[in-house]
């Protein structure tokens, strides 16, 4: 036999600022959770929608980030509280399960490892001095390194179709 029990999560600033050790501070998100108990241990579902703001990795300007992530979790009563993959063990002699850091560890992994605003969207000022920066390198490079005599002639050449 099999119960089914559903949550829903309405998550914000406070939630991030609640948490130790987050990294993320604003975001809007809204978790649905899933929990069907079967014979041995509990299936938790966990569907996430909403926003979370990140740091641009071209232009370090905060940028809203989507988020539309589905993860799932067996739990299950044990000895000693355990995590094995997608199975977390919670002593018996507890029997609680705090779902704030799980829902969070989700959240972080939903988050694309790079960031970057959409073209055209990141700071212009940045972007300037990022081009600056970029030109005076790749110049800098080509005339410290000569080009190898070998492969002068291949310059030489002009292919045509």
């Amino acid at each position: 036999m099999c119960e089914e029990t559903s949550l829903d999560y309405d998550l914000e600033d406070g939630y991030f600022a609640a948490l130790d050790d987050s990294d993320l501070e604003h975001g809007t998100l809204h978790v649905s959770v899933s929990i069907r108990k079967a014979t041995g241990f509990w299936e938790f579902m966990f569907h996430t929608e909403g926003t979370v703001t990140v740091t641009c990795d071209r232009c370090l300007d905060e940028m809203s980030q989507s988020i539309d992530a589905d993860n799932r979790l067996i739990v299950k009563l044990g000895a000693v509280n355990s995590e094995e993959d997608d199975i977390i063990t919670v002593s018996e002699d507890e029997g609680i399960l705090d779902l704030s850091w799980i829902i969070y560890e989700f959240i972080v992994l939903a988050i694309p490892i790079k960031h970057v605003h959409a073209p055209g969207k990141c700071n212009p000022a940045m972007s300037h001095v990022l081009e600056e920066l970029s030109a005076d390198r790749s110049s800098d490079e080509e005339s410290a390194q000569p080009l190898d005599p070998r492969w002068s002639k291949l310059a030489e050449l002009n292919i045509k179709d």
